[in-house]
């Protein structure tokens, strides 16, 4: 026993000397000093202390490299504008625009005394109020020059505790780090010249470009603003309108097909719920929400949709569900199996995932932009915009749930002699369920977001009221039309999420 113990502690030296690279046996001491007690303890490395942000680089700890190089930068600025710095540059900025006006005013006011006008004392009142404005901005400027020290003590300060902080923190990080590296071979300790350099280079430069910025702002021209170039933009524009323009041309057909099957559907749902008689859809609408969440929520329920009969509202909810049906529909007949899909696929998961990042973050009205190019205005185009925005989490909390399922629970279900279909309906739908249906509510939730903004680009509905309630600040209208849309939402998250709950 004593034998292996003391292979262990041998193998761990070697591994020791191979992650530090540099004074091991300072580092084997430090370690095991740190290692010999429970709660923290102070240790000064002086090469930390030295190097700074450039040491925990080298030693590819970034975390901490940014966060300390973000503080020493802050220093370093203060250090060199105390010292060398232009302190007064803004203020002689400001004194130089009113001097050119009061050039202007002063010659205004001798054309008014040679042409004996009127304005005479309107002009010398100007001139007296921008004279003093100077003066002031001249005193204000002697008083900054003046706190140069303290400016300069202020960084030295920063500059001081930082490295004293980071050559406390940095045997007890590398150590941390060390320990990691047993378990996980993929972290590197960076000590090699690459790394190094690399750490050196990055420091310095942002440290340099930052200084001059700030501390020598007639010298940092270059840095004030991106040299952008108009005729990149103006080439990037005309390519991106050749590409719609062929897509157009060339895609009749399939936007034409994709426009039938909305129009198909849509012109369904909204028969179904704005053609039926109200009472028949109240009674339905209730009766689910009642098997689905309870008693209780079956009230609310009556309580939500008798609001939208009595103030109005009953046609333009039907048609806002009919669309946001159609949509909700679309999204998860595509949805759930495509996350069934890439659920066992990393690859196809990987490709997509960017994909669906842009459908989520990409402002609603940017997307509108091709969208009505493609589909034109109206309703489709409507259920094709909100489709990109509330599409996604189907998808992603698909993945999630069938990634969820317990390896154990299959391979059990694969010995018993279970096909692929007999596991993916007894065994990954069930257990993935719950994350489903929390796909399909997140869908239909983010659909009815959407309503407003689809109202812009001609779909009726309770986004039309919201809409004319903006553009002619009425806000009684605007409120209980969001009240609507808000009772719409809550019946159909119970309808989704009743039983989970």
């Amino acid at each position: 026993m004593q034998q292996a113990e003391t292979q262990k502690q041998q193998d761990r030296q070697i591994l020791l000397a191979k992650f530090v690279v540099t004074n091991v046996a300072y580092y084997k001491k430090q370690f095991q000093y740190i290692g010999s007690k429970s709660s923290y303890v102070f240790t000064f490395n002086l090469w930390a202390f030295i190097l700074g942000p450039i040491w925990y680089g080298a030693r590819s700890i970034w975390n901490w490299a940014l966060a300390f190089l973000i503080i020493e930068t802050f220093g370093w600025v203060q250090i060199i504008r105390g010292l060398f710095g232009d302190i007064a540059f803004q203020a002689r900025i400001r004194i130089s625009e009113i001097e050119s006006t009061l050039a202007l005013r002063k010659q205004q006011l001798a054309s008014a005394i040679e042409n004996n006008s009127d304005k005479i004392d309107v002009y010398q009142r100007t001139v007296e109020s921008l004279e003093a404005n100077i003066d002031g901005i001249r005193l204000e400027a002697i008083a900054v020059e003046q706190t140069w020290v303290w400016i300069f003590l202020s960084g030295l300060f920063i500059i001081l505790a930082a490295k004293t902080m980071q050559a406390s923190l940095a045997n007890v990080t590398l150590e941390k780090r060390f320990s990691a590296s047993l378990s996980d071979k993929t972290l590197s300790n960076g000590m090699s010249p690459k790394h190094f350099a690399l750490a050196g280079i990055f420091n310095i430069l942002i440290v340099a470009v930052t200084v001059i910025h700030y501390s020598f702002p007639e010298f940092s021209v270059l840095f004030a603003e991106f040299p952008t170039k108009a005729f990149i933009r103006l080439t990037a524009i005309n390519w991106v309108e050749w590409l719609f323009n062929v897509a157009v041309l060339n895609g009749d057909a399939f936007f034409d097909a994709i426009t039938s099957v909305i129009r198909l559907l849509l012109d369904f749902l909204e028969l179904v719920f704005v053609g039926t008689p109200w009472l028949v859809i109240i009674c339905f609408i209730v009766l689910l929400t009642g098997l689905s969440a309870g008693i209780k929520t079956a009230i609310y329920s009556t309580a939500f949709l008798t609001y939208m009969g009595l103030l109005g509202f009953w046609v333009k909810a039907m048609t806002t569900l009919a669309l946001l049906g159609t949509a909700a529909c679309l999204s998860i007949l595509i949805g759930i199996p495509l996350g069934m899909y890439c659920a066992r696929r990393d690859k196809f998961y990987n490709f997509i995932r960017p994909i669906m990042d842009f459908m989520q973050t990409m402002p609603a009205f940017v997307f509108m932009i091709p969208v009505i190019a493609f589909f034109g205005t109206g309703k489709p185009a409507a259920v094709v915009t909100t489709m990109i925005f509330g599409g996604t989490p189907v998808v992603r909390l698909t993945v999630l749930g069938f990634r969820g399922v317990p390896e154990h629970v299959r391979e059990a279900a694969i010995s018993y002699g279970a096909t692929k279909w007999y596991l993916l309906r007894k065994v990954d739908l069930p257990l993935a369920a719950p994350s489903i249906r929390a796909g399909i509510n997140q869908t239909i939730m983010l659909s009815l977001a959407m309503v407003v903004v689809a109202s812009l680009i001609g779909a009726k509905g309770l986004g039309e009221d919201v809409l004319e309630a903006l553009q002619y600040a009425n806000v009684g209208q605007g409120i209980l039309a969001g009240f609507a849309i808000l009772f719409c939402a809550m019946i159909l998250d119970r309808i989704v999420q009743g039983k989970s709950r």
